[in-house]
C-alpha cells in the first residue's frame, strides 16, 4: 500500500533535507504516470460496493485526478461512514482540488487523528485567520515540537494571527526569537517586512525587506518570494515619495531578472507618479504569504502534489493572488491536468500586471489539449494587442511548430523581426533563430541562412544555433570545413550534452568517417541512452565499419524507444537488408551568405510580387535532417565569466527564465552564484 499521504504531503523532515542538501529528491506519488484528463472516461456513478469505490478512489488519486476521487471517497463514505482512513483521503481531495470549505469539516472532525494533524492544524488554524479568530489561531498554531518546516509554517503563521490582533510588535518579537538552520532567514527578512508594513512600522519593514533582497540565499532558496520582497520595498519607498529609491530597487530585481512583467508594470506606474499598493495589506493575506513562500521554495521536480496543497491553501485566503494562480496552473501541467490549468490561468485578474504571463501560458496549454485553432487564435489576438511584446511571437511560433505550420510560422517570426527593427539586441537571438528554423523547414536557405548567421551574431557562442546552422551545413555538403567547425564549437560547449554530441557523429558519418562516428555517437548514447534517433544513428555507423551485429542490436533498441513513425519502416528495412553500399562523398562548392542586415530583414518581411510556391510542409523529412529539425538543448556546461542571469539569456533566449533555471538544478537552491565552469546544468523546455 501507498506510503500515507498525508505524511508524504507535509514530510518537514523532507523539506529540510532539500533546502539543507542542495535540493535532493522530495518523495513523489509513487511511479505511475499521472493519466490525462482526455483518458479520464471512468464513471463514478456506476460504482456500488464499498471496495470497488475505494479502489478506483485510490486510482483517480494516484492520477491526479482529484474530482473523481472526491466523488469515489464520498461513495466510499456513504457505505462505511465510520472509516477514518477514507475521511483523511477525502479531506486531502478536497484540499488538493482547491476546496478549503469542503475540507474543512473533515479538518475538525479529525483533529486528534495523528496520521494528518500537521494538515488539520494549518487548516483549522488558517480557518480562524482569516475569521478574526486571532487569538484562537495563535494558541492552535504554536509550535513545540523539533521539525524545522512544521516551526517556521506555524510560527510565521502564529504571528501574522498577533499582526490580526493588532500586537504588531509582539509579532515581531515571535518571528525574531524564532530558531533555525541559516534558511530560515529568506522567509522570516520578507515576512518581517510584510508584518511591519501592515503594523505601520516603516523603519522595521525598511530594513528587513532590505535585508530580504541582499541575501545571496533568498533567490536560490525562494525566488519567488525574492521577487515580493523587490517589490514590496519598491512600493513602500514609493510611498514615501522616494521615487528614485524605488526605482533601484527594482534595477536590483531587473539585474536578476530582465523584462520580468510584474517588476516592469511595477516600475512604469512609479515612473508615472503612482503609489502602487502593497500586495499584502492584512493578516489574512499574510497568513496566505506564509503558504506561498514555502509552496513555492519547494517547487521543483517530484513535489507537485506537497507544492499545489500548500498554494491551494493559500489561494484560499488571497483568491486574488496571480503568483498563486500562475504558480498553481504550471503544476496542473506538471501533473498533465491541461484543463485545470487553463482554468487556473483564466482567474488570474484582467487587472494584474501577471495577466499577460497567465494568457501566454493559457494560449500554449490550449495547444496541448488539441485545441490548437483556438490556442492559434488566442496567442494572435495577443499579439495583436500588444505588438512589441516579443514573448508572444515566441509563444506562438511554439504552437505553429508544433503543427509543423512552418509557412505561418516564418510569416509570425518576420513580424516579430520587423518590431524589433535594424538594431537587434543579443536577448533577440532566439527571435532569428526561430525564423531561420522556420525557413529551413520550408526548403528556402536563402531566407534560412542570414536568418541563423544573424543569431549567431547577436549570441556567438550560441551551441544551439552552431549545432543547427554547422549541421545544416554538413548534411547540404557545403561549407564543410566551417560547419564541423560549428558542430564542434557547439560540443566544446556542451560536452555532455548528448543531442549535440550525436549532431557530431551523424556529421561525421555524412563525411564518410565511420571510425570517428561510432566514437562520438558512442559517447552520445550513453549521455541519451533512451533516445531512438540517437540508437538508430549508431547502429548506422555500426554497420559502416563492419560490426554487423551490433548495428543490428541497435536498430532493434532503437524500434523499442517510440521512434518518429516515419523511421519505423526504414529501420524495419535495414534490420531485414542492412545498409546498401555507401557512396563516395563529393564536396559541394562552398558559399557564404553574410548575416541579415536591415534591408534583407526587410525583404524577408515583404513577399515577392509572384512567389514562387513553397515546398509544403508536409514534405517527408529525411532522417538526418530529422535528427536536428527541433535541438534539443537539455544541458549547459557552465563557461568562465558565467551568469545565472547570462546562462538563462543565452540558452534560454531570455534572462527572465532565470527561476527556471534555478528550479531544474536543485543544486542551485542553496545559492546561485556559486556555478563554475565545467559545471553541467540541467535546462528546462526552450519552447523550440
Amino acid at each position: 500500500m501507498r506510503q500515507q499521504f498525508a505524511l508524504r504531503l507535509l514530510s518537514g523532515a523532507a523539506f529540510a533535507a532539500a533546502i539543507m542538501l542542495g535540493g535532493q529528491a522530495i518523495a513523489a506519488a509513487g511511479n505511475e504516470k499521472p493519466a490525462t484528463e482526455e483518458t479520464q472516461t471512468f464513471d463514478a456513478t456506476k460504482v456500488n460496493s464499498f471496495s470497488g469505490a475505494f479502489l478506483a478512489a485510490r486510482t483517480a488519486d494516484v492520477d491526479h485526478d482529484y474530482p473523481n476521487a472526491i466523488t469515489l471517497y464520498r461513495k466510499a463514505l456513504e457505505l462505511e461512514p465510520a472509516n477514518t482512513e477514507i475521511r483523511e483521503r477525502l479531506m486531502l481531495s478536497l484540499l488538493m482540488s482547491g476546496d478549503f470549505d469542503g475540507a474543512l469539516p473533515f479538518a475538525n472532525e479529525l483533529k486528534t487523528d495523528e496520521g494528518v494533524e500537521r494538515i488539520t492544524t494549518i487548516v483549522r488554524g488558517l480557518d480562524d485567520i482569516r475569521n478574526r479568530k486571532f487569538a484562537e489561531a495563535e494558541k492552535l498554531l504554536t509550535y513545540k515540537g523539533s521539525n524545522d518546516l512544521d516551526r517556521i509554517t506555524h510560527t510565521l503563521l502564529a504571528a501574522w494571527a498577533r499582526v490580526g490582533a493588532g500586537k504588531g510588535k509582539e509579532a515581531l518579537t515571535l518571528v525574531r526569537g524564532m530558531k533555525g538552520p541559516a534558511w530560515f532567514k529568506v522567509f522570516t527578512d520578507y515576512h518581517l517586512g510584510a508584518m511591519a508594513l501592515v503594523s505601520g512600522d516603516i523603519n522595521t519593514a525598511r530594513s528587513s525587506l532590505t535585508s530580504a533582497i541582499t541575501n545571496d540565499d533568498g533567490v536560490a532558496t525562494t525566488p519567488d518570494t525574492f521577487m515580493r520582497a523587490i517589490m514590496a520595498l519598491a512600493r513602500l519607498e514609493a510611498s514615501q515619495g522616494n521615487k528614485q529609491k524605488a526605482l533601484d530597487t527594482i534595477a536590483v530585481g531587473d539585474r536578476l531578472i530582465s523584462n520580468y512583467a510584474p517588476l516592469k508594470a511595477l516600475r512604469q506606474s512609479i515612473e508615472a507618479g503612482d503609489k502602487p499598493d502593497q500586495q499584502v495589506t492584512t493578516a489574512t493575506e499574510g497568513a496566505a504569504a506564509v503558504l506561498f513562500s514555502v509552496g513555492g521554495a519547494l517547487n521543483r521536480q517530484g513535489a507537485e502534489e506537497m507544492v499545489s496543497l500548500y498554494l491551494h491553501m493559500s489561494h484560499a485566503l488571497d483568491p486574488k493572488s496571480a503568483d498563486t494562480l500562475i504558480l498553481l496552473g504550471g503544476i496542473a501541467e506538471k501533473l498533465e491536468q491541461p484543463k485545470q490549468a487553463i482554468a487556473l490561468y483564466e482567474k488570474v485578474p484582467a487587472d494584474s500586471p501577471m495577466r499577460r504571463i497567465s494568457e501566454l501560458q493559457l494560449g500554449l496549454t490550449l495547444a496541448q489539449t488539441g485545441e490548437v485553432d483556438k490556442a492559434r487564435e488566442h496567442l494572435k489576438n495577443l499579439i495583436a494587442s500588444d505588438p512589441s511584446d516579443l514573448r508572444s511571437y515566441l509563444a506562438y511560433g511554439s504552437v505553429l511548430s508544433d503543427a509543423k505550420d512552418y509557412k505561418a510560422m516564418a510569416e509570425n517570426y518576420d513580424k516579430a523581426v520587423a518590431v524589433i527593427g535594424p538594431i537587434a539586441r543579443p536577448a533577440d537571438w532566439t527571435i532569428f533563430f526561430q525564423q531561420a528554423i522556420s525557413y529551413e523547414r520550408l526548403k528556402q536557405w536563402d531566407k534560412a541562412e542570414p536568418a541563423f548567421r544573424k543569431s549567431l551574431e547577436l549570441n556567438p557562442e550560441q551551441p544551439q544555433v552552431l549545432n543547427y546552422l554547422g549541421y545544416s551545413f554538413v548534411d547540404m555538403n557545403r561549407n564543410l570545413d566551417e560547419g564541423m567547425a560549428m558542430i564542434k564549437k557547439a560540443v566544446d560547449a556542451r560536452p555532455d550534452d548528448g543531442y549535440i554530441v550525436d549532431s557530431l557523429g551523424w556529421a561525421y558519418y555524412r563525411l564518410g568517417q565511420f571510425e570517428e562516428a561510432v566514437t562520438e555517437l558512442e559517447r552520445a548514447v550513453q549521455l541519451r541512452a533512451g533516445d531512438a534517433a540517437i540508437n538508430d544513428h549508431l547502429g548506422d555507423a555500426y554497420w559502416r565499419v563492419g560490426r554487423k551485429l551490433e548495428a543490428n542490436y541497435q536498430w532493434k533498441r532503437a524500434l523499442t524507444m517510440e521512434p518518429e513513425e516515419a523511421e519505423i519502416p526504414k529501420i524495419k528495412e535495414k534490420i531485414e537488408n542492412g545498409l546498401p553500399p555507401a557512396e563516395p562523398i563529393k564536396r559541394a562548392e562552398t558559399t557564404v551568405t553574410p548575416p541579415a542586415t536591415t534591408e534583407t530583414q526587410t525583404a524577408m518581411v515583404t513577399p515577392p510580387a509572384n512567389p514562387a510556391p513553397a515546398t509544403p510542409a508536409a514534405a517527408e523529412t529525411p532522417a538526418a535532417d530529422a535528427a536536428i529539425a527541433a535541438p534539443k538543448a537539455n544541458s549547459y556546461t557552465v563557461n568562465a565569466g558565467d551568469t545565472l542571469w547570462k546562462i538563462a539569456n543565452d540558452a534560454l533566449g531570455d534572462g527572465d527564465r532565470v527561476m527556471e533555471l534555478i528550479r531544474a538544478n536543485p543544486s542551485l537552491r542553496r545559492n546561485p552564484n556559486r556555478i563554475f565552469p565545467g559545471q553541467v546544468l540541467d535546462l528546462p523546455g526552450t519552447g523550440n
